[in-house]
Parts: C-alpha cells; structure tokens; sequence
C-alpha cells in the first residue's frame, strides 16, 4: 500500500473513531452538537475527547486535555474532528484558539458548522497560521452530518427536527375500530421509545392522545439515566386538556407546554397555567407555527408520538423529516380502524412523500423501519 493510500486509510479509522466518541453526547448537550475528536501521530492515537455534557469542554478541548494527561507531545500531529472547530465564545472559549496554543499540524473535519456564527470562521483562523486544514469526504462525511441533523435543520432553518414515532400492525393500523392500540408494539419497542425521548428536546402529541392514552411521555428506565426530561408539547386547540391528567399533575418533573388557538376558553388558559403548564396561543395551530415557536424558544429536536391526526397534519404539511415506524406481527383489519396517517394525503401516488433513504432492524417480535425523509 502506498504512502498516500496509509495515510488515506489511518484518516479513515480516525475519523470513524471520532465519531463514535461524538455519539457519548447524545441526549445531553443540545442545543450544541454532537462533536468527537481524535489526535493521532500517524496510526497511534495520542489524545482523544467529546462534547460530554452541556457547558463542559468542547471535544477538541477535551482531547488536548486527555493528550496532555497521557504526556503527548503535540508537535505534528493530526486532529481529526467530526465538525469544525468554532472561532466564537459560547459558554466556553473558541477551540480554534485551543488548537492554535499547540503544535498541531494539521486538522482533519468530517462536516462543515451551518450556523452564520460558526460556519468557515475556524478553519479559516488555522490556514491564516500556516495549520493543514482538510474537509474529509465520503462515508465519514455523509455520517457526521446525518450525526447533527437537529442542530443543522435549525441552524439553517431556525425549526426543530421532527422525528414521527409510530407503531402499526402488519395492514398498517394503529388503533382497533374501537379505539383499543395497547400494545401493538412489544416491551423491547417501548424501550427504544423511552431512550429516544430522552434524546430530544420535546415530545409532543394531540389533544386526542393526550385524553386517550393520559401517558406521562417522560424518559424512564434508560441507561445511561436521562441527562434532563424532554418537554412535552401538546396540540391543544380549545385547552381541554384535564387538570387532573398525569401530564399537568408532572409539571415538576418535566415543563409542559400546551398550544392552544386563539379561541380556546380564558378560563381553561388561566388554569392550565395557574397548574404550571406554559400556554401558548397560535394565531393559527398549525405545523409550520408550531415548529416556529418551538423552535424560537430553542427547541432543536422533536419526538412526535401523536395519533393518526397530528401525523396526518404533519405530513400534510410536509414536516416530518423522519420516520421511525414499528411493524407488529398483528393483522388487525377493519375499514375503521385508525391508519398511520389520518389528513388529506396525497392525491396521486406521483405526488406521495418519498424516503431519501431506509434502513430496517429487529426489535424484539417488532421490525422497525428508520425512513430518512430530509437531509440537511
């Protein structure tokens, strides 16, 4: 093998390391990304570090830090991160300063940073100082972006990610004639469901579910523990969501907050928020204003476990961008039991939401099926 093709090789294995370092934050550091890094000399690996927890040292940070503690000298090595280095103070200094008070050579990013105050600024700084700067290309770049896609949809868009959750049988229903849907995934599904939850920064649903099932939609019995409860969001129109219900009853373990349109009742309003649940009118209940005030109050990511209506106004909308649906080996049947997706849908097949990409695995007597709907 030849000298360039090592070296292409090593990058490789580096950059796939950093990004399963980068994966040790998910759940705990948004709205930030997820970011790993990995200082090397040639093949050995002399410092590695992630963005841990929200606040805490960046990876690049992190990684000088573990170098230091393992007594590396820094002189010529290589970086490899899996985004570029940001040039601005946050809620710690800039890491391209971190990098540039040392005698690394050369930086290795898998993606680019989206956001206007970040994106070219850092690696800029390190050619301006004589430091190789290299963009990584290929599977470990396609990896690091679908990595960070909540912070870059609302980097770009300033909207949350919308991850639709659903759970159908093998005729696509997800609910019996009568209403009955528990449970139609197995107890290895619902896992997953809790770990996810913990994942994102809000959990939302319908006013309909929310009567229906009176589910907490809290993150429990996950390892490792959940760093912080996602906010459950509810779609609320004319605020008739009980004062009794385990949801408002939870005020204190997780926020609450409830979208209501401008017609639902003051009374209704003024005692959900004297429970504690924030009450937010929309001059419009829709998707799109929805994910606009979520996304203004910094949410970046969110976990939609509505039933077929809130689905359905979604995808009307064309806001989900992916979709996580659990396959239970059950036939239910019946022209009134509830599909996957209730709204108007597509009139022509031609016109149909179509997955960038699918993956499928096992989970439990379940098959989840991940379809990618939008990549930014």
């Amino acid at each position: 093998m030849s000298a360039t093709a090592t070296q292409q090789e090593q990058d490789r294995t580096h950059l796939r390391r950093a990004l399963e370092l980068a994966e040790r934050g998910r759940g705990r550091v948004s709205p930030n990304p997820l970011v790993g890094a990995v200082i090397a000399r040639g093949g050995e690996v002399v410092g590695e570090g992630w963005h841990a927890e929200l606040g805490s040292d960046h990876a690049e940070v992190a990684a000088i830090a573990d170098a230091a503690a393992r007594g590396a000298d820094l002189d010529g090595t290589t970086m490899f991160v899996t985004l570029e280095p940001c040039a601005h103070h946050g809620r710690t200094p800039p890491c391209t300063d971190a990098i540039l008070a040392t005698g690394i050579a050369r930086v290795v990013i898998a993606s680019e940073d989206p956001s206007e105050k970040a994106s070219g600024r850092g690696p800029g700084m390190l050619r301006d100082d004589g430091r190789e700067v290299d963009f990584a290309q290929g599977a470990e770049a396609s990896a690091a972006r679908l990595l960070n896609q909540a912070f870059r949809k609302h980097s770009r868009t300033g909207l949350p990610l919308v991850t639709l959750k659903m759970a159908s049988s093998l005729d696509g229903k997800v609910a019996t004639r009568a209403g009955d849907s528990k449970w139609i995934s197995g107890e290895q599904s619902r896992g997953l469901v809790h770990r996810w939850r913990a994942e994102s920064d809000a959990v939302a649903v319908g006013i309909g579910t929310a009567l229906a099932d009176d589910a907490l939609l809290t993150a429990r019995d996950v390892e490792p523990p959940a760093a912080r409860q996602p906010a459950r969001v509810v779609f609320d129109t004319h605020a008739r969501l009980p004062l009794d219900s385990k949801l408002v009853r939870s005020v204190g373990d997780a926020p609450l907050i409830v979208l209501t349109g401008p017609e639902a009742p003051t009374g209704r309003v003024d005692a959900l928020k004297a429970a504690g649940a924030e009450v937010r009118a929309l001059s419009l209940l829709s998707p799109s204003a929805a994910l606009r005030e979520l996304g203004d109050r910094g949410i970046t990511s969110l976990f939609l476990e509505g039933g077929p209506t809130l689905a359905g106004s979604f995808l009307d909308a064309g806001e989900i961008d992916e979709l996580r649906l659990f396959v239970a080996p059950v036939l239910i049947g019946g022209a009134g039991a509830s599909p996957i997706a209730a709204g108007l849908g597509a009139e022509r097949v031609e016109l149909a939401e179509r997955a960038l990409a699918m993956s499928t695995e096992p989970s439990g007597e379940d098959v989840l099926i991940r379809a990618r709907m939008k990549e930014w």
